[in-house]
């Protein structure tokens, strides 16, 4: 067995923990930069947080008017990323999704089905195309009013890699960092005690998207950033149907088809975004997220409507970086070109 000693400084932000997890041979520093660490995931969360009324996207959003708005040069930063990747991912990422975030009732967390007339006019107001940028001014305005921005794809992980920008700066080389689990970066190799290894990185579990007690295999993450997306916690039951809380912004509806998506990048932002792209997106659409030889990997995990066995398809990843739990006999992992081609 191995023996390992890290050293674990956390605390709730952003509507869950995050923790900033060091090899033991760092205890010197650890509670002292972990703890600015957080400061700083703290103040991101003051920043663009829509659950905060004096953030500045908050500010934005209640104006409801379409003159120019002043941003920080980070907030600004954190929008223009994310007007990238909405071209980048075939529109599936998008951060103006708020009117219909609402109208489902998700930011209320009281899910329910719109009426049509409610959706049409929440999807009126959604969609990168309600925004403009003034690059060099730091500044954006929206081009019609009740447009809203909610940053929750990507905040989380924009947050984490602003965290890692200090510790690295500190000279700490091996340390990673979670939001919830669900968004994670990592630096260098998690110790070992009294042994060599040749190891490098930090092991990550994956987790079973319907059993949360559970997982379905461990990948190790090298100077990298995961994200992962679904809907196993956020949902509502209507007519016998689950309907989860991911929205496709190009249809208004509830994405389907994915139990969840991984996705691996060079930055937690990156990462963040572009699972929830993936998951809406599905294994037809994934060389937008993950191509052949590219930066960014990806697993979506789906289920067969026949034998509710689980599917793991992998893109742009070898078998051998993804290991499977053993107790989860029932997995299948396949490459996601074989997969389309089936």
């Amino acid at each position: 067995m191995e023996t390992v000693h890290t050293i674990v400084v956390g605390r709730e932000a952003m509507g869950c923990r995050f923790e900033v997890i060091f090899n033991l041979l760092d205890n010197s520093v650890a509670t002292s930069i972990g703890t600015d660490a957080l400061n700083i995931i703290e103040h991101i969360e003051e920043q663009i947080s829509v659950y905060r009324t004096s953030s500045e996207i908050s500010r934005i959003n209640e104006s409801s008017i379409t003159s120019w708005h002043n941003l920080s040069p980070d907030v600004f930063d954190l929008l223009w990323l994310a007007k990238q990747l909405h071209a980048q991912t075939n529109d599936a990422f998008d951060v103006t999704t708020g009117p219909l975030i609402k109208a489902w009732g998700f930011l209320q967390k009281q899910g329910r089905t719109p009426s049509p007339e409610k959706l049409a006019e929440a999807f009126k107001c959604s969609g990168m195309k309600n925004i403009e940028f003034h690059e060099h001014a730091h500044k954006v305005r929206f081009k019609r009013p009740d447009v809203e921005i909610n940053l929750g794809g990507i905040g989380k992980g924009w947050a984490i890699d602003k965290a890692v920008e200090l510790i690295e700066m500190e000279g700490v080389e091996n340390f990673l960092i979670h939001g919830g689990h669900s968004s994670v970066r990592s630096r260098g190799t998690r110790g070992l005690v009294g042994q060599e290894t040749t190891r490098n990185g930090w092991p990550v579990g994956l987790r079973h998207p319907l059993l949360r007690e559970k997982r379905l295999g461990t990948i190790t993450l090298h100077n990298k950033a995961l994200g992962t997306s679904g809907s196993g916690t956020q949902f509502f039951i209507e007519r016998g149907q689950k309907i989860g809380h991911i929205l496709d912004p190009r249809t208004g509806q509830p994405a389907s088809g994915v139990l969840s998506a991984t996705v691996l990048a060079d930055t937690a932002a990156e990462a963040d975004a572009l699972a929830t792209a993936a998951y809406i997106l599905g294994p037809q659409e994934i060389d937008h997220i993950a191509p052949e030889g590219g930066a960014v990997a990806a697993i979506l995990v789906v289920k067969d409507e026949h034998t509710s066995r689980l599917t793991a398809i992998l893109a742009n990843l070898d078998t051998e970086q993804f290991v499977t739990n053993r107790t989860n006999p029932g997995l299948t992992v396949i490459q996601a070109k074989d997969f389309n081609q089936k």
